[in-house]
């Protein structure tokens, strides 16, 4: 199965080259659907809240004091940990690329290449082309209940997202794509080599049309259906 990472980072303000992350949520997904999986760490920055990104998300510098900082075994490196290898999904993903790659680069560890990240604002340009796709908009175009969520916070936003994410790959009725699947092809196959395993008949049935009957077919067959006759591909032994 195909597992992914759904992500969502709360910063200090909105420039990764001198604002930090305060808060990162990660949910494991596999083929679109939650695993029950997933990471989730608070952090001290090391540094002052913009006003302005505290009023979208709430979380106060107060709050952060005491919190393990991003280059601790127990933020970078069990971050990394738990994605693996798995491509990353985030909404506007170059934002929260540029935050946790700077992070991991001050922390002393590879960052994660472009190639491993999706991003849904862009997936959601190309299907609502010209539309309002903020992930407030997405969740109600998605009829997403957002009764959870008074402010922005890593860890809602990366479960409203991975239900937006599955959305935009058809939602539940993927699970009703009538399409034969690897599995079912090779079943079969399967089935198909069990009947040829069988061989030919150890005792052929004896011929249950009559000289007349046999010799009528044959005129029929060459005077009305000729050369398209299936039969004669059997070479008349059916």
């Amino acid at each position: 199965m195909a597992r992914e990472i759904v992500l969502d980072t709360e910063t200090t303000g909105l420039d990764p080259r001198g604002h930090r992350i305060i808060e990162i949520a990660c949910i494991e997904i596999e083929d679109f659907l939650p695993t029950g999986n997933h990471f989730h760490r608070f952090i001290d920055p090391e540094r002052d809240i913009d006003p302005d990104a505290e009023r979208v998300h709430g979380i106060s510098r107060a709050s952060l004091y005491g919190k393990p900082k991003f280059a601790d075994a127990e933020i970078a490196d069990a971050f990394l940990d738990f994605v693996g290898d798995a491509p990353l999904v985030a909404h506007n993903a170059a934002f929260d690329r540029g935050f946790i790659n700077a992070e991991l680069e001050r922390a002393g560890r590879m960052i994660v290449p472009e190639s491993r990240w999706r991003c849904t604002y862009v997936l959601a340009q190309q299907k609502f082309p010209g539309m309002y796709n903020s992930l407030d908009a997405l969740c109600k175009r998605f009829k997403i209940s957002l009764a959870e969520r008074e402010k922005h916070g890593a860890l809602i936003d990366t479960r409203l997202l991975s239900m937006v994410y599955l959305e935009l790959h058809g939602g539940k009725d993927r699970s009703l794509d009538l399409a034969p699947s690897a599995a079912a092809n090779a079943a079969v196959a399967a089935s198909e080599a069990a009947a040829l395993a069988y061989g030919a008949r150890p005792r052929p049935l004896e011929p249950r049309g009559s000289e007349e009957e046999r010799e009528a077919h044959a005129a029929f067959v060459a005077k009305v259906l000729k050369d398209r006759a299936i039969w004669n591909s059997f070479n008349g032994t059916l």
